[in-house]
């Protein structure tokens, strides 16, 4: 099968041998029928033992499938009335990240998301999906157009990170993520937010402070690719796979850790099998979290947005020595310098 991974091929093997057996029983007139049915049975029990015990780096792997659904794939399934607006009004239209104005059944909204290229002319094109500063600034501005009119925002992350040369440094690349964050703390209306893919460190979190983050199942969200890590931890990132399986980047990582708030199931063997499917039960898990959080007045919108991440992480005082006092914990929502 085209673009099978690695770990798929025992069963795209299977599945393989049960077509040509299908075929000589077609040419010759001899009766497999019995040989099939065993094949398909083994070929069923292989493909749930696969797919439901995904160990970190294959989901990796599913989460960087070039055939994986990206952004524009989403909004043209999920929404209606798309209109892409481009550029920062500062430099240029990063193409790593589109957005717009279009409608979720019926109901106004603005939404963005990174966008990977679908060969290798368009990923050149959009840098493989890792905005420059003008990205970022340009998501900004589509945010601050909701805000100032009242649509929520819905957002798309699929990024390994922001763009890392020099080009984007000399443009702001922190600053304009560090403003991302900012503005999107204390933004009036709704934002929820979908990692459909890969969710990179910085170029992630910049599209990634909403009130809801909802996370595909197979897709991985993480402080740095696993790449980078192996690269600084053990001077090698074709180590890759092993240091995603210590990391912790799994959909379920992320609601352990009370980052992400939904798993959106997949399409067993991945998002790519049935885009049609996915975009659906992605449509309807935007849609209940939007419902709820169009309840909320804009003042609630940003106090959930903030205690939420107020509540990520977990913090133990140190123990005292012998003899000193035991030190007294601040208040909830305050912090130390």
């Amino acid at each position: 099968m085209a673009g099978e991974l690695p770990f798929e091929k025992p069963l795209s093997d299977l599945r393989l041998k049960i077509d040509e057996l299908k075929k000589l029983g077609q040419e010759s007139g001899i009766d497999f029928t019995d040989e099939i049915s065993r094949l398909e049975q083994r070929c069923n029990q292989l493909q749930e033992e696969l797919y439901n015990e995904l160990s970190p780096a294959q989901k990796m792997h599913l989460a960087r499938h070039h055939g994986r659904p990206t952004s524009l794939d989403y909004i043209g399934a999920i929404f209606t009335d798309f209109i892409e607006l481009h550029g920062d009004r500062l430099f240029a239209d990063d193409l790593a990240i589109v957005g717009g104005l279009a409608k979720l059944n019926g109901v106004p909204v603005t939404v963005i998301g990174h966008q990977r290229g679908k060969d290798t002319k368009d990923n050149i094109a959009r840098f493989f999906g890792s905005p420059h500063p003008e990205g970022f600034r340009k998501a900004l501005r589509l945010m601050q157009q909701a805000n100032k009119f009242g649509r929520p925002i819905v957002t798309f992350i699929d990024t390994k990170g922001a763009y890392p040369g020099n080009t984007a440094e000399e443009r702001g690349q922190s600053e304009a993520i560090a403003r991302n964050l900012r503005e999107m703390a204390v933004f009036g209306v709704p934002i929820i937010c979908v990692v459909i893919g890969e969710g990179g460190s910085g170029g992630a979190l910049a599209l990634g402070v909403g009130n809801r983050v909802l996370m595909l199942e197979n897709a991985i969200y993480s402080v740095i690719s696993p790449n980078g890590a192996a690269s600084i931890l053990w001077k090698d990132a074709s180590r890759a796979d092993e240091a995603a399986a210590v990391m912790r980047i799994t959909a379920n990582d992320m609601v352990d850790f009370g980052i992400v708030e939904e798993i959106i199931a997949e399409p067993q063997g991945g998002a790519h099998r049935d885009l049609a499917a996915q975009s659906e039960t992605i449509k309807e898990a935007v849609w209940r979290h939007l419902q709820q959080l169009s309840k909320f007045t804009p003042e609630q919108l940003i106090t959930d947005r903030y205690d939420k991440f107020r509540r990520i992480g977990k913090f133990r005082e140190p123990e005292p020595e012998d003899g000193q006092e035991q030190p007294v914990s601040e208040p909830a929502g305050t912090a130390q310098v």
